[in-house]
């Protein structure tokens, strides 16, 4: 099957560029229409990192990105769409439909397109990655309440440190800023307003930090500054929205690089290409995401349904 899918030209219905939680939701919905689907899939992404999600329905105690992505790729499996495991780096368009090359030689063909390749999130250490989801996070709508009356730690740099404070301050009265590094330094209005809203602001180079197992424990500045905490959100600025692919083929972006898509349909300003998940413009949370995926599957199989009338 792969052998003839890389070599033969054979076209999907469908072709899904990421196989995070938007494209595995979509290649569900797609495979329950009936659809010949080929996911192309690199295998990275928030949802890997991730430990533990515990504001998604049915979950109460939790689940990992990695077992939500797993269980997914079997779902998806019941309904015979395809994975490929390779990282695509050229995309093109075709008389019938789009073309993707990859790293590895392979080439794959879709009538449609779905552009599912999300965002990766800065982060100068990666040592805290472990800990992703079980005390240190990075959306605080996803897991503000997961530091209720902890003692925590903001690491960031310069605004989007100081924004990230405010948004979770509500949530305990034990919150500190250290702002990391000297290239994006807190202004003094802001750190009035910190000190206002009883957020602590530390200023200096983070030398370390420490970890119990999956537990974040604190941190160690460059000046030999302690601080000692149960949780942490990182907020550095520089995230990387993985929408270069689609800008080749002419997908419209915003100037932080998401891309712009119908709010009703997730189709982008190229016609036949659908864009879904954090790459997207949307609150970047999984069940959003998973919604995103439906719904794009939803009017990718409307317009095939039209063509084929």
């Amino acid at each position: 099957m792969l052998l003839a899918w890389r070599c033969f030209g054979v076209q999907a219905d469908v072709m899904i560029i990421g196989g995070g939680i938007a494209g595995l939701q979509a290649a569900i919905q797609l495979g329950r229409y009936e659809r010949k689907v080929t996911v192309i899939d690199e295998g990275s992404g928030r949802s890997m990192l991730c430990r533990q999600y515990r504001n998604l329905l049915g979950w109460p105690d939790g689940i990992s990105g990695r077992e939500l992505r797993k269980a997914g790729r079997k779902h998806a499996s019941n309904y015979d769409v395809d994975f490929m495991d390779e990282k695509v780096i050229r995309l093109g368009k075709e008389r019938s439909g789009f073309r993707a090359e990859t790293e590895d030689g392979g080439t794959y063909h879709g009538k449609k397109l779905i552009l599912a390749t999300g965002v990766t999130d800065a982060n100068p250490f990666p040592e805290l990655e472990p800990c992703f989801g079980m005390s240190v996070y990075i959306c605080p709508d996803c897991d503000g309440y997961e530091i209720k009356e902890k003692r925590t730690l903001v690491l960031g740099s310069g605004r989007a440190g100081v924004r990230m404070a405010f948004d979770l301050v509500r949530w305990t009265d034990r919150l500190t800023y250290v702002s990391h590094g000297s290239q994006s330094p807190v202004a003094e209005e802001e750190k009035r307003q910190l000190s206002e809203a009883g957020i602590g602001l530390h200023e200096g180079r983070i030398e370390r930090v420490h970890l119990e197992g999956d537990q974040f424990a604190g941190v160690t500045l460059d000046d030999g500054t302690a601080l000692q905490a149960e949780k942490a959100f990182i907020a550095f600025p520089g995230n990387v929205v993985h929408s270069d692919l689609g800008k080749q083929i002419g997908v419209e972006r915003l100037e932080n690089h998401h891309v712009l898509n119908d709010t009703r349909t997730k189709m982008t300003n190229i016609p036949g290409v659908w864009a879904a998940g954090d790459l997207a413009v949307h609150s970047e949370q999984v069940a959003i995401a998973m919604g995103e995926g439906a719904q794009a599957a939803v009017w990718v199989q409307r317009s095939l349904m039209q063509e084929e009338s």
